[in-house]
């Protein structure tokens, strides 16, 4: 069966054609700025050059059916026709504590998701439009809402109740969400085949790094904690995000600068994080090149995110009574050498020792701890449109 996996943002729409025979990608690709001028596909066909199409897209509508004519084109198309589309797997950010795993979409889930748009009101309201775009264009395929937050709703009340009075949690749903799910997902599995210990037994610590972070501790298969709270500011510091802080900086600063929450908030997402303390950048290859010619603030930078992670690993390990295996994954885990290096540098206490060698190497599957480590330290590329698919694929089956 071939799944269509579906990522819809407010002005784009990305997507992959996974035949989950054999699990290749038939496809990928991108459409840009709809609704705005100049809108643009790119098409990524396997074995055959990516095709640039600029068209007018009005709205998600015809962005899917753009990306439909492509898909089965006679000259840089995949299948024959939309009828080997079996299923279409849609990347949902909030689930709430509606969905702990992913779903059939059908009237009842149409309105859970629309319920918990005020959870993630600038992400829901467009994954909203891509699934009404697919159902219009194909109404009868099958179609599955796969939760950025669903993995994370196996954690115990007292990893996701804050501190505060209780019936803001019950009136108003302020909890821990957590997010990058799938991603978590994904990866967890994937270490327990490689390390060959039951999934059900593993003690697991996942380290999604890229501009956007968070760690999970993955126990039996199960999410006990995770860095992101109710938002997705929460935890280590990340390319533009703050992070963990303590509250009351945001009625000082509202006090000395005289900004409103909305200003300060947008700070917060937009102009913290590495960024802020650099100066420099977002983008972590930006800061090791600037820290290397000197700029103490780059190195700062990067020290703070890796002493974050490093606490977080520490507090998950303390949580779990244990930890059996660390991953790494995404733009920072998958590829930054450097912070790896200085990441595990800081777990000796674990019985962590680096492997130099296998540690030299981006984006690619491998062991980066040394045969004696008492925890095995994995980089691990994460594959979320797969685990969309693979979701998708048991649900319709």
């Amino acid at each position: 069966m071939n799944i269509l996996v579906i990522n819809c943002g407010s002005s784009s729409l990305k997507y992959q054609l996974v035949n989950m025979d054999d699990e290749s990608v038939l496809a990928k690709g991108l459409a840009e700025r709809i609704g705005i001028e100049k809108s643009v596909l790119i098409h990524c066909p396997a074995g055959k050059d990516k095709v640039t199409i600029q068209k007018d897209m009005g709205e998600h509508t015809d962005a899917i059916r753009m990306v439909l004519d492509a898909l089965i084109d006679s000259e840089h198309g995949v299948i024959k026709d939309m009828s080997e589309i079996g299923a279409v797997g849609h990347r949902v950010v909030h689930g709430g504590e509606d969905f702990a795993s992913s779903v059939l979409i059908d009237d009842e889930v149409m309105k859970c998701i629309e319920d918990n748009s005020c959870l993630a009101p600038l992400h829901n309201p467009a994954n909203i439009m891509g699934i009404e775009a697919c159902k219009q264009i194909m109404p009868n395929t099958s179609m599955v809402a796969v939760f950025d937050t669903a993995f994370h709703q196996s954690m115990p009340p007292s990893s996701y109740i804050y501190a505060l009075p209780y019936e803001y949690y019950t009136e108003y749903k302020i909890r821990r969400y957590g997010f990058h799910g799938t991603s978590h997902k994904f990866v967890s599995q994937r270490a327990a085949e490689l390390t060959g210990i039951p999934y059900g037994e593993m003690k697991t610590i996942t380290c999604h790094m890229g501009n956007g972070s968070s760690l999970a501790a993955v126990d039996g298969g199960e999410v006990l904690d995770t860095t992101m709270g109710l938002t997705p500011l929460e935890g280590v510091p990340m390319g533009t995000r703050s992070g963990d802080m303590d509250p009351s900086i945001m009625q000082h600063l509202a006090n000395v600068t005289g900004m409103d929450i909305h200003e300060i908030t947008s700070v917060l997402n937009k102009k913290s994080g590495v960024l802020g303390i650099s100066g420099v950048s977002s983008d972590f290859r930006d800061l090791e090149e600037a820290a290397a010619n000197g700029n103490e603030r780059a190195k700062l930078a990067l020290d703070i995110f890796e002493y974050r992670c490093a606490k977080y690993i520490g507090a998950y390990a303390a949580a779990m009574n244990g930890v059996d295996c660390i991953v790494m994954t995404a733009g920072v885990g998958e590829n930054s050498i450097l912070t790896r290096k200085r990441l595990v540098g800081r777990l000796g206490y674990l019985g962590i020792e680096l492997n130099e060698e296998n540690n030299n190497s981006r984006g690619k599957e491998i062991l980066i701890s040394t045969p004696e480590s008492k925890v095995q330290v994995w980089v691990i590329p994460t594959n979320e449109e797969l685990m969309i698919a693979r979701d998708t694929l048991n649900i319709v089956s």
